[in-house]
This record gives structure tokens, C-alpha cells and sequence, in this order.
């Protein structure tokens, strides 16, 4: 149940990140955005491991942490690069089923925990939610192919994030959390030497965005990092990818958007696959 709550609770904090850093990268370039959003996620990383003091930190887990956030970093910028060119509706399922297929495909193959019959159902049901959910508008053309193929490579980055993460010890603390950010960091920079000084001009307001956005994101890691804890990494991977629903509750409450039958469709299964996996 423990793992469960915080697997769960890890999508509530990705799916608001992605809400605000996709505000973000349309106002602002988006390997900024990211990289501005990790300097964010390494403060409050380094913070939560201060304070939650870890037993013994090895280097092996330190490493774990710093290939996800290699991972992350290839997620975040191929996820905010889609996004920024309009094609939210295609790149965020792309990415969400991509990662779920692959960190569960690779968790089973090479690690030794299998999901129950119900909690398969519920990965089963959560692909084809997700997409509904996240897909419910239309796009143009020009935005659908470039969402795919951008979605694609997010979804490849989130899996590694995801299954490198998981192979660190709860004995680290969220040093791996701390260590990934500092991952992140080092990609970022060097995308940020390829994109050129024209990216670094921000305003104060996507600046305060991203860092939010980051910040949410290092909670999401640090809630997904305690769920691996208590749940096998399938099935924790598949919870904490239901982010995709968020920023569609966010559009009703503040945006007061109105749901299509596809989405609704979309969020009633994702309830389904919830249940399913929790059960």
C-alpha cells in the first residue's frame, strides 16, 4: 500500500512539473528550461538528503543515480523540445507508453520480480489510458510527426531514468536523487554549448517556471525512489507514469478546459489500471 501511495504520489509531482515546464519552454528555449529546472531539483535533492541522514552511501549507488539523471536529461529535453513546438497531445503519451513499455519489459527480463496477473492487467490497461488521456486534442500534421519521433527518445531517456534509479540501495538515501541531478547537469550544460547564446536570453517569468518545474520533478524522483522500496519496479514505474493525467486535471480546474469522450474514456481506465496495479 506504502508503495502504491508514493509511486502515485510521484506522478501527482511529474505531472505538475510537466504542466509548468511545458508553460516554460514555449516562453523560453527549452534546453534552458531544463537545465534551469536541475539546478532547482539538485537544491531540493541535496536538501532531502541532508535531512533524511543515509546509513552508508556507496559509490556504486552514487553511480546508478548519476546514469538516471543522464536519462533525465535526455527526457526532459526531448519532452520540452516537443512540447515547445505545440505538440504536447503527441509527445507526453509517446513518451509516458514508451517509457512504461520498455522499464517494464527490461525490469522483468533482467531482474527476478514479476507482477501479479492483476497488476499485468493493469499495465496493460494503462498504455492505451494514457494515450487517450493525453491525445484528446488534435494537432496539425508538421506537430504530430515531430511529437512522435520527440516523445520517442523522452520515452527512452524516462526508462533509463527509471531503471537506473531503481538499482541503487535504499541505504543511499536520495543521494542517487542528488547524484542524478548532478548527472542531468553535466548533459544539459554541453546541450546548452550546442544550442548557442541566443538560448540563454530568459525572462523572469519562464525563469521562475523552470525552477519550479525542477523542483517538482526532484519530488517526483525522490516519491518514485521510496515507492521502488515497497513495490516491484514494474508496477511502480507504471503508477508513477500515469503523470500524464495531471496536467489534464490541471487544464479543468484552472484552465476550465472540457474534457473530450476520449479523454474521459482515457481517465476512467487510468482509475481501472490504478486499481488494478494497487490491488
Amino acid at each position: 500500500m506504502t508503495g502504491w501511495l508514493f509511486a502515485l504520489g510521484s506522478a501527482l509531482f511529474y505531472g505538475t512539473s510537466d504542466f509548468v515546464g511545458g508553460l516554460a519552454s514555449r516562453r523560453a528555449h527549452y534546453v534552458v528550461v531544463a537545465l534551469l529546472g536541475q539546478f532547482a531539483g539538485l537544491v531540493v535533492a541535496v536538501v532531502a538528503a541532508l535531512v533524511a541522514i543515509a546509513p552508508s552511501p556507496s559509490a556504486v549507488d552514487l553511480w546508478w543515480g548519476a546514469l538516471s539523471g543522464v536519462g533525465t536529461a535526455a527526457g526532459m529535453v526531448f519532452l520540452f523540445r516537443g512540447m515547445s513546438h505545440g505538440a504536447m497531445s503527441v509527445v507526453v503519451p509517446t513518451s509516458a507508453v514508451t517509457g512504461i513499455a520498455l522499464s517494464a519489459l527490461v525490469s522483468v527480463v533482467l531482474g527476478d520480480q514479476r507482477p501479479s496477473a492483476l497488476a499485468w492487467t493493469g499495465i496493460a490497461i494503462a498504455v492505451p489510458a494514457l494515450w487517450w488521456v493525453s491525445s484528446g486534442r488534435q494537432t496539425d500534421a508538421g506537430a504530430h510527426s515531430g511529437g512522435a519521433g520527440d516523445g520517442l527518445l523522452a520515452g527512452v531517456g524516462i526508462a533509463v531514468q527509471y531503471l537506473a534509479l531503481a538499482q541503487a540501495s535504499p541505504a543511499s538515501g536520495f543521494w542517487p536523487v542528488a547524484t542524478g541531478r548532478v548527472g542531468a547537469l553535466g548533459v544539459l550544460i554541453a546541450a546548452l554549448v550546442v544550442a548557442g547564446r541566443q538560448a540563454l536570453r530568459v525572462s523572469q517569468g519562464p525563469l521562475v517556471l523552470a525552477l519550479a518545474s525542477g523542483a517538482l520533478a526532484a519530488a517526483a524522483l525522490i516519491s518514485y525512489f521510496l515507492a521502488t522500496q515497497h513495490q516491484i519496479v514494474a508496477v511502480a514505474v507504471a503508477l508513477a507514469s500515469l503523470y500524464p493525467v495531471i496536467p489534464v486535471l490541471l487544464g479543468i480546474l484552472v484552465l476550465h478546459e472540457r474534457l473530450t469522450r476520449r479523454q474521459t474514456a482515457g481517465l476512467l481506465a487510468a482509475g481501472a489500471a490504478t486499481l488494478l496495479m494497487a490491488g
